[in-house]
C-alpha cells in the first residue's frame, strides 16, 4: 500500500505545482496572507518598519508605493526587487526582513513571493 501511495504524492504535488505555475500566483489568496502574518504587525502606521521606511503592507497600492526610499517591487524581476533581497538575506544582516524573526521564512513561502514579482507582481 506504501508503494502506491507515495508515488500517488509525488504526483499530486507536482500536479498542484504546475497548476500554480501555469495560472499563476494571486496576491490576494497567496502574498496577502503571508504578508499579513509575517510583515503587518511592523508594516502598518504605528509599527517600527512604517515609522522607519514609510512600507505600508495593508494592501496592494500601499506596499507597491514603496518606501520614501523608493520602490521596493521591480515587477517582473524578483531577483532585483528590495523586498526578495530582504527576504532571501541577501542585504545587511540589520535590514534582513522578517525583522526580529529566528532565521527566515520557510523556502516555500519565500519561493511564493519571489514567483509572483517575477509573474509581474499582479493584483490578482
Amino acid at each position: 500500500m506504501k508503494i502506491i501511495l507515495v508515488p500517488l504524492a509525488f504526483a499530486l504535488l507536482f500536479s498542484q505545482s504546475a497548476q500554480s505555475a501555469q495560472s499563476g500566483i494571486s496576491f490576494k489568496k497567496q502574498v496577502a496572507p503571508i504578508l499579513h502574518d509575517y510583515c503587518l504587525n511592523c508594516h502598518e502606521p504605528g509599527g517600527k518598519g512604517f515609522e522607519t521606511s514609510g512600507l505600508d503592507m495593508r494592501s496592494y497600492a500601499s506596499l507597491m508605493k514603496g518606501t520614501r526610499f523608493g520602490s521596493v517591487i521591480q515587477p517582473g524581476d524578483g531577483f532585483s526587487s528590495i523586498l526578495i533581497q530582504v527576504i532571501e538575506g541577501r542585504v545587511h544582516v540589520s535590514i534582513r526582513m522578517p525583522y526580529g524573526m529566528n532565521g527566515s521564512l520557510s523556502k516555500e513561502k519565500i519561493s511564493v513571493l519571489k514567483s509572483w514579482v517575477d509573474q509581474g507582481a499582479k493584483d490578482n
